[in-house]
């Protein structure tokens, strides 16, 4: 039969063998009327005032996005936010790009996100982990990390953070406080959230966020300089909006929170030899480093000694920034990169994604399709692949005709999860 992946702007078609178990997120249309929808949640909240009643025309307002390799519709949210609040002057305003560790952004790249009319007329910034002067100290969590946001950001009379909701692989779920911490933060502080013992804990995984550390630390980091406002969507395979969820940074988020997990969870009686996973398409596929994310989502329901097959286009490279590829070619093995990572005496940015691949490796084999130049996979430690059909024959012929294989089309906007919760 035929299956369709969600692949850079399009779609990838595949044929896979009739027993193939198809896994996707139930599909929900897209709201009929968007603004209508968002302008009601901004008006009615949840544990908050409506917005328009909480600024005063004199405030200045930061307003914090998620950066190009998140498909959040900022060129919706963001003229719609403007528009409730009109009683503010536009200059009052300025847009903080949440890159966290990422790359800046360009003016056209903005463009595209945001809209040509808000990037001309709204003062708008990349937030610069990097860079201490453009950051404000704030203290220290219970877990003893050294906190810095955006100074901008901090120093705002009014702060509103935007994003959506989806399941993410280490924290649970997206949006919410995430888009503070890591979104504006400075490496330092990042580095302490992706360190080896959270990243490893067994609770820092799909779906979970009672118990899970990284969403301990994202919220006790919010806390500290909270956002009077959130903003976050859903949305289908389709990027469309489906639900709007607005008011305080943690009711609000947990509310959307058992949406998504409602709509996105697939149980699976048993792992699966063999499992095909996108990582959703453009533009969370734009490079091997994000491509991390559907390789777990695959990773949540194939055997020990299974394999994955990751579709992800990669138009961004490894990406040609950060320290994610320059980590995997440290050492030889995925176990080795485990232990080195593991070492408290290793610190660098980035290592997170590389500990979270090299956790999936330890279990399974992961081929990749890809715009990759083959050495640069290889160079990964994972197995570059031209034809998903050709390499499924040849697992066929590993694995037994009998071999089991799942899809996952969109990638990890899916939480499949063995019943057991354990790998066989």
């Amino acid at each position: 039969m035929k299956v369709k992946l969600a692949y850079g702007k399009g779609d990838l078609e595949i044929e896979v063998p009739d027993q193939t178990v198809v896994i996707e997120p139930k599909h929900i249309d897209r709201l009929a009327e968007e603004k209508g929808k968002v302008f009601e949640a901004l008006r009615h909240p949840i544990g908050t005032p409506p917005l328009k009643e909480m600024v005063k025309s004199t405030d200045t307002v930061a307003i914090v996005i998620s950066d190009m390799t998140r498909p959040t519709p900022n060129h919706k949210l963001v003229p719609w936010l403007l528009e409730e609040l009109s009683h503010v002057p536009k200059e009052n305003f300025v847009v903080i790009n949440g890159t966290g560790s990422h790359r800046d952004n360009t003016r056209e790249e903005l463009i595209q996100m945001l809209g040509q009319d808000v990037v001309d007329s709204v003062k708008v910034i990349n937030n610069n982990a990097f860079d201490k002067s453009t950051q404000k100290y704030l203290g220290k969590t219970s877990t003893g990390a050294e906190v810095y946001l955006n100074k901008v950001y901090c120093e705002s009379d009014f702060r509103i953070v935007t994003g959506f909701i989806e399941p993410h692989f280490f924290a649970g779920f997206s949006g919410g406080p995430k888009g503070i911490m890591p979104g504006i933060a400075g490496i330092e502080t990042i580095l302490h959230f992706h360190n080896a013992q959270m990243i490893g804990n067994p609770r820092s995984t799909w779906g979970l966020l009672e118990g899970n550390p990284l969403q301990q630390e994202t919220t006790e980091i919010n806390m500290m300089c909270k956002p009077h406002f959130m903003l976050n969507v859903t949305l289908n395979g389709e990027k469309d909006i489906t639900n709007v969820f607005a008011g305080d940074v943690i009711q609000a988020h947990r509310v959307g929170c058992e949406y998504v997990r409602e709509h996105a969870m697939a149980e699976c009686e048993e792992p699966f030899d063999i499992v095909i996973t996108s990582n959703s398409g453009y533009p969370l596929d734009q490079n091997l480093y994000q491509a991390v994310k559907g390789m777990s989502a695959a990773h949540k329901i194939v055997k020990k000694g299974g394999t994955i097959i990751c579709a992800s286009e990669c138009s961004d490279g490894l990406p040609n920034h950060g320290n994610y590829a320059k980590i995997l070619q440290m050492c030889k093995t995925p176990q080795e990169l485990l232990k080195m990572i593991e070492d408290p005496s290793f610190s660098m940015f980035d290592q997170w994604q590389v500990q979270k691949q090299a956790m999936i490796q330890s279990d399974a084999d992961v081929y990749v399709y890809s715009m990759l130049d083959q050495s640069d996979v290889e160079k990964s430690m994972l197995k570059p692949t031209n034809s998903i059909e050709d390499t499924l024959k040849e697992l066929l012929q590993k694995y037994g005709v009998n071999a089991t294989i799942a899809v996952l089309p969109l990638g990890p906007l899916t939480i499949p999860y063995v019943s057991e919760k354990v790998h066989n």
